[in-house]
């Protein structure tokens, strides 16, 4: 497993938030996911089928920016 968290540019409203959370809760091999409105980020717990950058792209693809990546493996 692994924690990924994607810091965005601002997000403007909440309903951004949900649409993210949305399209990131139906990849396979997504965990958890949970969106940060205040702090414009998003941590999510994906297993081997995910990386951070297929995350990126879902997000970038609903036409948000992402500032920067962070990742770090999970012991079960």
């Amino acid at each position: 497993m692994t924690k990924v968290i994607l810091q965005l540019d601002t997000l403007t409203c909440p309903s951004c938030m949900t649409k993210i959370q949305g399209a990131l809760t139906k990849l396979a091999g997504v965990q958890n996911v949970k969106v940060l409105f205040n702090a414009s980020k998003v941590k999510a717990l994906v297993d081997d089928r995910l990386d951070s950058a297929d995350l990126k792209r879902t997000v970038e693809e609903l036409g948000y920016q992402v500032k920067s990546v962070k990742t770090k493996e999970v012991i079960e």
